[in-house]
């Protein structure tokens, strides 16, 4: 028999095959045949391994629009993951909208109050584009990059031996169909042959799918692992950020109250931020690092006759000759002057003497 002669058969043969099964499946649909039903712990196995293939797709794809919320720059890093190339570094939001901050300051001048805050809050737009970029990266090699291989690797083995149990399975049951219908002695016998190695084969088939499934446990425990790094990613993101911006309200602290009352001429107190209208006394967290003001201490130092300690919070650089310039953390004395602005106090340091802005310190008992 040559090759060619082979091959016809063969290709008979799973047409056969085929046949057969296409007509049992038909039957059972139509519920003119009986159909073998799998045993408890496995259809429970497939039922979970379903449901974690469908819930890991869409919690893999809500990570990646999270992540990167511009669908074109999505599809354009998958094109060049397909074909194996690195996308091009592309400039991100954060880090667009700081270059605009930088350049508007730089042509506004450097050395006028919203330049030179334009400056600075464009240096902190790029620090958290880069801290954006780093997430990115981390999450998809520790989080995505897992989930993707389940899908892509384990669940597509799954998906394939678990089609072929049930052609093993529709094999068994027409075995079973064809072994009702025989009546000559021989052919019920041949019958009885088939039957037995289409039990053997389901049988074996079904072992080998459920020690698999089995394999979902260990899937759900190193994904879970995997969720535990993308958790740690996204903390240190948001902690850079928040100390970021923290960094920078200080900043913007120190240059923006003398400009200000430089540039208006007026005698009312600045705010180093806009959460800052009374004094600072306490820390709301050991970790949020958010100074909490008590009003308490307002009016402890508008009533007082006599002078106090107090801590300067945040640097200030006096407006002219009748203010005095602070540093943070620096401990001065304070006190009232009948006919002051509420918004000032009397501040002495030494030998030296003038108003300090009152939402800059915070009274010691």
């Amino acid at each position: 028999m040559n090759i060619m002669d082979f091959n016809v058969k063969k290709l008979a043969a799973d047409a056969g095959t085929f046949l057969s099964r296409a007509v049992q499946f038909t039957e059972e649909k139509l519920g003119q045949a009986e159909k073998t039903e799998l045993d408890a712990h496995l259809e429970n196995l497939l039922s979970k391994a379903e449901c974690t293939k469908i819930w890991t797709e869409k919690i893999m794809k809500q990570t990646e629009v999270l992540l990167q919320p511009n669908p074109n720059a999505r599809i354009e890093e998958f094109v060049y993951e397909k074909l194996d190339r690195k996308a091009p570094s592309r400039i991100n939001n954060p880090e667009l909208l700081g270059q605009y901050m930088i350049d508007a300051g730089t042509e506004f001048g450097p050395g006028t109050a919203y330049g030179n805050a334009l400056i600075k809050c464009g240096e902190t737009q790029k620090r958290i584009g880069t801290a954006d970029r780093e997430l990115i990266q981390t999450s998809a090699l520790n989080f995505l990059t897992p989930l993707r291989n389940f899908i892509e690797g384990d669940y597509k083995t799954i998906a394939k031996e678990r089609k072929l149990l049930q052609n093993k399975r529709l094999d068994l049951d027409a075995a079973k169909t064809r072994l009702k219908k025989a009546k000559a002695a021989e052919t019920r016998a041949s019958s009885e042959q088939e039957l037995r190695i289409t039990q053997s084969e389901f049988d074996r088939q079904a072992e080998i799918t459920r020690l698999l499934l089995e394999g979902i446990s260990s899937t759900h425990a190193h994904h879970l692992r995997c969720l535990n790094d993308f958790v740690e990613a996204q903390m240190t993101y948001y902690a850079q950020c928040y100390q970021y911006m923290l960094d920078l309200q200080k900043q913007l602290g120190r240059c923006f109250p003398s400009n200000y009352c430089n540039n208006n001429q007026t005698s009312v107190a600045p705010a180093p931020s806009a959460s800052s209208n009374v004094i600072g006394s306490s820390a709301l967290s050991s970790t949020s690092g958010l100074v909490i003001t008590s009003p308490s201490n307002l009016i402890d130092l508008k009533e007082c006759s006599g002078s106090r300690k107090a801590r300067v919070l945040y640097d200030y650089d006096a407006a002219n000759s009748s203010e005095l310039s602070l540093l943070a953390d620096e401990v001065i004395t304070v006190f009232s002057v009948v006919g002051m602005d509420s918004d000032w106090l009397m501040g002495e340091r030494g030998n030296q003497k003038g108003r300090v802005p009152i939402t800059y310190l915070e009274l010691l008992n």
